[in-house]
């Protein structure tokens, strides 16, 4: 009788354990399972040199979604950006993404700047008014080789 109780206490305990590494996991990978709190944004970019994906969106310097996927458009020569934005936050076609870096290690964020009195944006709306982001290396070397 009492080999079961221990059993019965080692494999709830394994349980219980499996269950909490299960939860870090997602509340750490940022993982969204059965969410609909986020819509989803595109905008074109010609240069989005240092973005990564995950990297912050942010209005106003508030946090309003992330960077949810980064993909290369061969047909139009341009870097297609799809950002998860919260479900309360209304963006209209007139706003303006742009890819600023903050600190000084250089990472980089989407900054959207708010449109004035367009039309909201739908889930899989895009946002067609980009700034790329600067290669601060590249401006630095047009600088010391004299073609600025």
């Amino acid at each position: 009788m009492k080999k079961y109780t221990k059993e019965t206490a080692v494999g709830l305990f394994v349980f219980v354990g499996v269950m909490c590494i299960a939860y870090m996991s997602v509340k750490l990978g940022n993982v969204a399972l059965f969410s609909d709190s986020h819509y989803v944004l595109n905008a074109q970019f010609s240069d989005v040199t240092g973005l990564k994906v995950n990297a912050p969106v942010q209005m106003f310097g508030v946090d309003i979604g992330y960077v949810k996927r980064i993909e290369l458009d061969q047909e139009q020569g341009l870097a297609m950006v799809q950002m998860s934005i919260n479900k309360d936050i209304t963006l209209t076609d007139d706003a303006i993404a742009s890819i600023k870096t903050s600190g000084l290690i250089g990472d980089k964020f989407l900054k959207v700047s708010p449109g004035g009195a367009g039309e909201s944006l739908k889930d899989g709306g895009t946002i067609f008014d980009t700034e790329s982001s600067v290669d601060l290396e590249e401006l630095i070397s047009k600088f010391v080789f004299g073609k600025v």
